[in-house]
């Protein structure tokens, strides 16, 4: 299993030269007119990652291989890795400029981009976008970052976070639940700002964040807080 970023191209191009590959490629290409043109991968490939060329024409061709790489078949495979070489140039930008905002480990941080690239590519509504590679690299990109941002966020809640002074929500629910169990659990606690608890302890939210996720305001979010972290606080010594 490839670790890093370089691995990873080094798989995808190795990948794209086997005859199973081959194969998936004569399916593709009957599938989109304007693939006919070009003999094997390579070729497309090439073409792509030129200069020259009409921007317009390589859109619809990107859009071609978008649709075909939404099939979990030989052929869907086919496109996805060639998308994922189409867009490489873009893709490595994005993880230089991840890599020196420090977004995690380097193998993290490959992983994570080529992840939500595949991601992005088969989900795309070619509907509601104009070109295809920038929209995907932007998205992966702030996708990419905000993850990042959340997990710090998370963190910073778990390392501040004092079961005894907030009411030691473990010593009531199991976390190991699923969410919806917890939800209920926490639910019959504390009633309905059970939800808002969750959100900050569980998912990282800021208050702030969590009541605009459920239509809070900043102010009304953190009172709602307080006062469910002060019913724990009794259910606590009720308990003890």
């Amino acid at each position: 299993m490839p670790s890093s970023w370089h691995e990873f191209h080094q798989h995808l191009v190795q990948s794209s030269s086997t005859l199973n590959f081959q194969r998936g490629f004569a399916t593709v290409r009957t599938c989109h007119r304007g693939l006919t043109g070009f003999a094997d991968p390579a070729a497309l490939l090439d073409h792509l990652h030129r200069g020259d060329g009409s921007p317009d024409q390589k859109n619809l061709l990107l859009g071609g291989l978008i649709q075909s790489a939404k099939a979990k078949d030989r052929a869907g495979d086919c496109a996805l890795t060639l998308m994922l070489l189409a867009l490489w140039p873009g893709l490595d930008g994005v993880f230089r400029r991840s890599r020196a905002r420090r977004l995690g480990r380097t193998d993290e941080i490959a992983s994570e981009i080529l992840a939500r690239a595949t991601a992005a590519i088969r989900e795309l509504d070619l509907n509601r976008v104009n070109w295809v590679a920038a929209t995907i690299l932007q998205n992966v990109e702030r996708d990419v970052l905000r993850a990042h941002n959340r997990e710090t966020r998370r963190q910073l809640v778990q390392d501040e976070f004092d079961p005894d002074l907030h009411g030691g929500i473990a010593d009531f629910v199991d976390p190991d639940l699923s969410p919806e169990r917890l939800l209920e659990e926490l639910t019959s606690l504390i009633g309905v700002d059970a939800e808002l608890v969750l959100r900050v302890v569980i998912d990282g939210y800021t208050q702030a964040e969590a009541g605009k996720e459920i239509g809070l305001s900043e102010p009304a979010a953190r009172k709602r807080f307080q006062r469910a972290l002060k019913r724990l606080r009794e259910h606590a010594e009720e308990k003890s």
